[in-house]
């Protein structure tokens, strides 16, 4: 029938969720990043004195404040359709899920909230090493963020530590077995790494575009500098804890690896395959490329591994859309590759002296810029889809999760999400862009330097203690 074609409510549910899931995990993939970056950026400043950290900081914490803004505004989306699309879901796993929820709000959230105006606007008026401080606890706050959060979804892919009542409800019942739930350690380390590579790349790029149009201006050099030590570190390690990832998923999830993998059939030896088109009626990867055995290597450190396949498993088991997990799994690879190499090579030319001089390595940086939210988008897609027909894997079903809502009501807030998104956030990133166009100079104004602004009544008392101001008034450079 012509109406079979159209989606259902339960398939504009799960659009309108991955659609707002995947905007909102831009932001803070970026924000955990950068504020580690402005803690270190601050640290050296006070460390060594030099007004040129003080001025990367300033600049990159209008950056900050920014990204982190739109990570809020877009991740609230997110709580409330678990009321409208998913209260099936809500209600079943509520016990386990709404307390890690609420931990993250009450310790990193406020954290985060109590802090961020002192960090934000604090410098003049609290002193360097209060405000120090301040950076380091909104620091702190995003990385025990990603802890909660990565715990819940944790929770989701390898369930433990619960026991099911009568009705199907999901009970706790060892709150340790919960948080630490087999996958969450990897996936936490690959994720926080990711946001760190993010930030790498993005800071190298406007690093770059600012040195191709003048190579002498130090902040941007020190800058691409940075980020090219980060990329150098922590790519490598991203790619060990992928590993990590993988060893877990083979165990626990072998399904989701086949697909990821492209393999139908169980066999021995089997070969990484590069290219293929997944085909789920004929149940075959067509037009495949593979190197032999490597697959087996990479996936059992076996050289003669075992790895299965997808007809191994019930259809009603696989991952609803193959296609879709083999190729954001090559696709996350494959920038990961990209930016091995980038610090590899960069690593290469700090050697020779000329990091900075090489026109076409900067050019390579620039256009590796979004590289990163890519990578962490494409990797977040992998970790999703291949969790399906599951909500709780093994357990409860994406179908039996939705909320018995009708089609139209669906489709109006999804397209009401679409047009608000992209006017709301495409003037965000438009902003972001020209606070990147702009290129760090000396003595980079801060919020701290601007005089307080009232909405009503006066005050005998001064907003700024005029010796912190003076102190955090960047000396000349050296």
């Amino acid at each position: 029938m012509l109406w079979d074609v159209f989606p259902t409510a339960l398939d504009l549910a799960r659009f309108q969720f991955a659609f707002t899931v995947t905007f909102h995990f831009l932001f803070p993939a970026f924000t955990i990043g950068l504020a580690s970056y402005l803690a270190v950026l601050e640290g050296l400043w006070i460390w060594t004195g030099r007004a040129l950290y003080l001025d990367l900081f300033r600049y990159w914490l209008k950056v900050f404040a920014v990204n982190f803004a739109m990570g809020v505004v877009s991740g609230i989306v997110l709580s409330y359709q678990f009321g409208t699309n998913w209260s099936v879901f809500s209600d079943r796993t509520g016990p386990v899920l709404g307390p890690l929820l609420g931990y993250e709000v009450l310790t990193a959230f406020f954290l985060e909230a109590g802090f961020l105006g002192v960090m934000l606007f604090g410098l003049g008026r609290v002193g360097r090493g209060l405000h120090f401080a301040a950076t380091c606890l909104v620091a702190i706050g995003t990385l025990i963020s990603g802890f909660w959060i990565l715990a819940a979804n944790s929770w989701m892919q390898t369930p433990a530590g619960y026991v099911l009542s009568p009705e199907g409800r999901f009970l706790p019942d060892d709150w340790w077995e919960i948080v630490f739930n087999p996958s969450f350690p990897f996936r936490y380390l690959h994720t926080i790494t990711g946001a760190y590579l993010t930030t790498a790349m993005i800071v190298g790029a406007v690093g770059a575009f600012h040195l191709l149009r003048d190579r002498a201006n130090a902040r941007a050099r020190v800058m691409f500098s940075m980020a090219m030590w980060m990329a150098t570190a922590v790519a490598p390690a991203q790619a060990v804890f992928g590993d990590m990832q993988g060893l877990w998923a083979v165990h626990y999830q072998p399904q989701k690896v086949a697909a990821m993998e492209g393999h139908w059939e169980t066999q021995r030896g089997a070969p990484l395959l590069l290219f293929g088109l997944p085909d789920m009626e004929r149940q075959e990867t067509r037009l495949a490329l593979g190197i032999p055995r490597l697959g087996s290597l990479i996936l059992t450190h076996e050289w003669d591994g075992e790895v299965r396949g997808l007809k191994d498993f019930p259809p009603e088991a696989r991952p609803t859309n193959v296609p879709l997990v083999f190729w954001s799994f090559r696709i996350m690879v494959g920038l990961g590759v990209l930016m091995i190499a980038l610090g590899m090579v960069s690593l290469w030319l700090r050697w020779k002296r000329a990091l900075h001089e090489r026109d076409w390595f900067l050019r390579w940086a620039l256009a590796m810029g979004p590289s990163g939210l890519l990578a962490v988008t494409f990797g977040w897609i992998t970790t999703e889809a291949g969790r399906q027909p599951y909500t709780v894997y093994g357990h409860l079903t994406t179908a039996e999760s939705v909320s018995p809502i009708a089609l139209p009501a669906v489709a109006t807030s999804l397209v009401l999400f679409i047009v608000v998104y992209f006017v709301v956030f495409g003037a965000g990133i438009w902003y972001l862009f020209r606070l990147f166009r702009h290129p760090p100079e000396a003595e980079e104004r801060g919020a701290e330097s601007e005089p307080p602004i009232r909405s009503a009544g006066i005050t005998p008392a001064p907003s700024v203690n005029p010796d912190r101001a003076a102190e955090a008034r960047p000396q000349p450079a050296e």
